[in-house]
């Protein structure tokens, strides 16, 4: 008994000390982790939260992942060897239960205190009360543009639509609208106040709110061409593995394709990620000329890549190409354009960039935008074609960079900058309008001279016009609170595939399973086959099935299903004089069979025959 007595006080002791080291090192990588979430990205809320911790880790910039190793991953480091010289100096003293239990309650403790804070601060029981509730704002508000008579000039206008990466009006000094002290986008600032941001009789400029479903990039084009937040029930940027994007949904390329417009898509970017290229080719067939197209073109060698793809730079020599060649065919166009270098964090300095604010390099990557963007614009000016063609320039959401409006005044509201250049539309009022994004969509129809019944599309309304935007009809903060609910409108548009291999991949819900093969049984002429193991099967199983073959190109591949053993396992014999009774290996892919009728792989194995 005194020896079974030692050996439990022994375990209980090592059980003890390993808990408290495992809470201790998880309470500093809890609370370090949230205090840089919060020091990196200001004013975070849970949508953008949410947006993160699903976002891939393609194109992150290099120096936030090294500042998390050190602010994180560094200090949990060190408790570890602090605690470790604690124990030691405590292991035969009597005090170390004592030790041990100060270090754990201190652990969960400090955890519990950081995650509460965090909760607080994302107002996370809101969120998720938002999320189970339904509101009919949207349904009741949308202007679908199946229903709505439009009529286009009997020219019809060019359209070249620039989103600009994270691009705001507060980037403008406060004389100009702006929240900061120095101006760092002046030739945005005189671009929007020589044309149309919609800012009434005053210089300072305007811009749209970026709504909840808006505020990353994806999200941003589809509400300004859709007039519909992206507010789905998976990660916005997970769309790619979807077979349709918003198939219900009628949009700004689907109204332009229709009346014969040539439409473009280019990018400095993979058009993949986020579902863009699925989007633009669905909804308008525009052409992809993204960061493949550049590479697989011979535009950039094929190994070329800085930032998400190729700069900026590129970009804009690229385009000019393009749209020379867009001028030259009959057809009306659309050049939707997309631009990357003032990406979070810290955007991309290129080669042409001015170095006008020491190290400040967002704000030189901001001024070096600004330059590019009005260099183009002036060159699109000097063409013949430009008489008939209509400029859009729109921010996509504001900045999610960590720290560059950490000074501005927490009463400042951020906008997207806004200008329509060469807009074949004329306002009904000079009063400065108070918009979102959304609002961009029967905008930029507008501006191509188009008369739209009622002046309403999606959610939005045509700025030239005298109609009310949904903004001015209820409010900022009713609009933003109503767009974070669900809707049964948009959950019918979206017609979320929530069972598609891909997503069901990227959540980590595909069926799995171990799939075994037996020595080869000659007193059965079988290899008997196992299945087992089987996790995150789908609601019904239709089947379980074997793929066998033994010629390399499969010609003799046949199907085997398996019999349901009652045990969670699956099985089945394959029977070799099927193949001839042919020595050597035989190949064999597992399948899950749901109710649908979708296979799905749940693992591979090979059998033999000697």
């Amino acid at each position: 008994m005194g020896k079974i007595s030692i050996y439990a006080k022994r375990a209980l002791r090592v059980l003890l000390t390993i808990l408290a080291v495992l809470l201790a090192v998880l309470a500093t990588i809890i609370t370090c982790s949230l205090k840089w979430m919060f020091d990196t990205w200001s004013n975070l809320t849970m949508d953008e939260l949410i947006y993160h911790l699903t976002s891939p880790l393609e194109g992150t910039n290099d120096a936030m992942i090294k500042e998390y190793v050190v602010k994180c991953i560094v200090p949990a480091v060190v408790i570890l060897l602090v605690l470790a010289v604690i124990l030691t100096a405590f292991r035969k003293k009597k005090r170390y239960y004592a030790v041990m239990a100060g270090a754990i309650v201190l652990s969960v403790s400090v955890s519990a205190l950081s995650v509460h804070g965090a909760w607080q601060a994302l107002d996370v029981g809101n969120y998720v009360a938002d999320r189970g509730t339904y509101s009919t704002f949207i349904d009741d508000n949308y202007v679908s543009p199946a229903d709505v008579e439009m009529t286009f000039p009997q020219e019809k206008r060019n359209l070249i639509y620039i989103f600009l990466e994270s691009m705001e009006t507060t980037y403008a000094d406060t004389q100009n609208g702006g929240a900061f002290t120095e101006n760092v986008i002046p030739e945005l600032t005189q671009i929007a106040q020589e044309n149309e941001d919609f800012s009434g009789e005053t210089d300072k400029l305007n811009g749209g709110y970026s709504m909840p479903g808006t505020t990353w990039t994806i999200g941003a084009m589809f509400g300004q061409t859709a007039g519909l937040p992206l507010s789905v029930s998976i990660d916005g940027n997970n769309m790619d593995t979807q077979d349709t994007f918003f198939a219900g949904a009628v949009t700004l390329g689907d109204i332009l394709e229709s009346q014969g417009y040539s439409q473009t898509l280019l990018i400095g970017s993979d058009a993949v990620f986020g579902g863009r290229e699925l989007y633009f080719t669905e909804h308008g067939s525009y052409e992809m000329m993204d960061y493949k197209y550049a590479a697989q073109n011979g535009l950039i060698p094929e190994d070329y890549l800085v930032w998400w793809g190729y700069e900026d730079q590129k970009l804009f020599e690229f385009a000019k190409q393009k749209v020379t060649e867009l001028a030259a065919q009959p057809e009306p166009f659309n050049l939707t354009m997309l631009t990357v270098d003032t990406h979070f964090e810290d955007g991309y300095m290129c080669e042409g960039c001015p170095k006008l604010y020491g190290d400040d390099q967002y704000s030189n990557v901001m001024r070096c935008s600004s330059q590019q963007v009005a260099s183009f614009i002036r060159w699109i000016q000097q063409q013949d074609f430009y008489e008939n063609t209509t400029i859009v320039l729109c921010g996509d959401h504001p900045t999610m960079d960590s720290d560059y409006c950490e000074d501005v005044d927490g009463d400042y509201i951020r906008k997207t900058y806004t200008a329509y250049i060469n807009a074949a539309a004329q306002k009904e009022t000079e009063t400065r309008r108070d918009f979102t994004t959304f609002d961009q969509f029967p905008t930029t129809l507008a501006a191509l001279g188009v008369q739209i019944e009622g002046n309403r599309l999606g959610l939005g309304t045509n700025l030239f016009s005298s109609e009310p935007t949904l903004t001015e009809r209820f409010g900022l903060d009713t609009e933003a609170a109503e767009l974070k609910k669900k809707s049964q409108l948009i959950e019918e548009l979206a017609d979320i595939d929530y069972d598609s291999q891909s997503l069901m991949e990227r959540e980590g819900r595909v069926p799995t399973g171990t799939v075994y093969a037996d020595p080869y049984l000659r007193d059965i002429g079988g290899i008997p086959v196992t299945v087992t193991d089987l996790v995150n099967l789908p609601d019904t199983v239709q089947s379980v099935q074997i793929a066998v073959w033994t010629n390399e190109d499969q010609s003799d591949l046949q199907w085997i299903q398996l019999t349901d053993r009652g045990d969670g396992s699956y099985g089945a014999n394959i029977n070799v004089a099927n193949y001839g009774f042919k020595l050597g290996v035989y190949y064999i892919d597992a399948y899950i069979v749901d109710g649908t009728g979708t296979p799905y792989m749940i693992g591979q194995t090979t059998g033999y025959v000697d």
